[in-house]
């Protein structure tokens, strides 16, 4: 896993982008390779070239994404640097052409030889799937039969560079989907090549849940089932479907947020510590991981779909009156589970997930509770007094971490209350400006895939979630929507730890 700060420049290479007018091109790719450079960590030599169906020139395509960056850092009172944004786009270059027919891919080959020779790039070729995951496919497929992804078929390839495709999720939207899509990409590349991309991951504190577990004395010897009592992980949004109302009826929360995003963190926080850094190293206990998770059950799993109400000071709507939404859907728009993990690490000790949309707050974090203390030594001190102690990793916003334990009250009495210890990125680090993927894009750059899901892991998460979606598709929810936005969540969300003697950290 790179540290951005001491790294170099990657090496002279292509990227090529499918879906280079798209959003998540302009909003996200393009914007973080801006970053990059001014971190001085894009590739000395580079060729950014954009594939998509319309007809533009490469100068109308830079101008586009140009006039959209300038919105993006116009947000944080910035404008944009001419110099560095020259660095950017005298690299771009478009490619007009249709993902289904062969002579793109020819024109592509064509077009990436030309280059190669001119900028010196060793035959290294990064290619970016920001298309809709219907294309993920059939671009691999062509690639793959124009030669374009394996060194011993592609002329351009003379010096023996790189071949490296990224695929954005979503994964498959079930098993069988995941397991095709896989075989697709196996069939032309080798697994070292393909870098499934999660966003979440490029987040710093999910990727400092290692440094906080095996740089530090303090925290690993107390991280299992002798110290932990349960650990709740929580991904909230406060907006509702807004424009993808054709895409969440199609998805859903659980398909949208679990198998990618949410089990990612799970195994962050709960893998085995791995013999090195080294990215299979990682992988290898991350995938063990899963292995070890106990097939879930619908009693494990409660769904819920909003309702209108008032989040912050503003009245929204029901999911059900949303633009492309049908008005009797069932739909989840929010989902909880329980998890448990069948080692020795972490047996006895449950995981709750839970992720929704308009919920009271936007918020992710990780929070680990810990085993109530004795209450002996306090029997004067009403036991609802004696809180137990919380670690809490903060994703988003304000990215950081939080301990929270007991302290005595200044007074005479013996008075208790839970206080906190708290670090912020934003108050130790100077933190350059970023989109959540120059990370990920970088390491990409430079073949670290620690940050990347592998195939196993893909097909192990849509396994654990099958059993679910299969029985939410045979039954009709008949109380939907069953939780007010701007609200927590269903009140069953709520039942499913209480039976455990549990209950939810408040959202906020």
């Amino acid at each position: 896993m790179s540290t951005i700060s001491h790294k170099s420049p990657p090496p002279p290479c292509a990227m090529v982008i499918f879906g280079a007018n798209g959003d998540l091109t302009k909003r996200l790719i393009v914007p973080a390779l801006y970053n990059l450079a001014r971190t001085g960590l894009l590739p000395k030599s580079l060729a950014l070239i954009g594939v998509d169906h319309n007809k533009k020139t490469s100068q109308e395509w830079s101008g586009g994404v140009k006039e959209f960056l300038a919105q993006i850092l116009a947000k944080n009172s910035e404008e944009i640097d001419d110099a560095l944004w020259q660095q950017v786009a005298s690299c771009m270059t478009f490619l007009s052409g249709d993902f289904e027919k062969p002579d793109t891919y020819a024109r592509l080959k064509d077009l990436l030889a030309d280059l190669d020779e001119k900028r010196g790039l060793g035959g290294n070729v990064l290619f970016y799937m920001a298309v809709a995951d219907r294309f993920f496919a059939t671009i691999a497929g062509k690639l793959g039969e124009a030669g374009l992804v394996s060194a011993e078929a592609s002329s351009i390839n003379k010096e023996g560079g790189f071949r490296r495709l990224i695929v954005e999720k979503p994964f498959g939207h079930d098993l069988a989907s995941a397991r095709a899509l896989n075989a697709c990409l196996l069939k032309y590349l080798k697994e070292e090549q393909i870098y499934r991309i999660d966003h979440f991951l490029g987040k710093e504190t999910v990727q400092n849940i290692m440094a906080l577990r095996f740089a530090n004395g303090l925290f690993e010897p107390i991280w299992n089932r002798d110290r932990i009592d349960h650990v709740q992980i929580t991904v909230a949004e406060s907006i509702g479907v807004e424009t993808r109302g054709k895409f969440y009826e199609a998805t859903g929360a659980l398909r949208d947020m679990v198998p990618n995003h949410l089990f990612q963190l799970v195994a962050m926080t709960a893998m085995e510590p791995p013999v090195s850094f080294d990215a299979e190293d990682i992988r290898a206990k991350k995938a063990e991981m899963f292995k070890a998770i106990h097939p879930l059950t619908l009693s494990d799993v409660v769904r819920g779909q909003y309702d209108a109400g008032i989040v912050g000071d503003e009245r929204v709507k029901a999911y059900r009156t949303e633009p492309n939404v049908a008005p009797e859907s069932a739909v989840e728009t929010y989902a909880a589970m329980r998890l448990t993990i069948d080692n020795w690490r972490w047996a006895g000790v449950p995981f709750y997930l839970r992720t929704g949309k308009r919920l009271a707050k936007r918020t992710t974090e990780i929070a680990i509770r810990f085993k109530q203390a004795p209450y002996a030594l306090f029997r004067e001190t009403p036991v609802e007094e004696l809180d137990a102690d919380w670690l809490i990793l903060r994703v988003q916003p304000d990215e950081g971490i939080r301990l929270r334990f007991n302290a005595k009250r200044p007074g005479p009495a013996m008075a208790l209350e839970s206080v906190a210890m708290e670090f912020k990125y934003k108050d130790y680090f100077k933190q350059a400006p970023a989109v959540g993927y120059e990370t990920l894009i970088y390491d990409c750059l430079i073949g670290d895939a620690t940050l990347f899901q592998r195939a196993d892991q893909v097909e192990a998460a849509w396994a654990l979630v099958e059993p679910v979606l299969t029985g939410w598709a045979a039954t009709t929810p008949r109380h939907f929507p069953n939780y007010a936005a701007g609200s927590e969540g269903p009140s069953a969300a709520n039942d499913l730890l209480a039976r455990d003697g549990r209950s939810w950290r408040r959202i906020n």
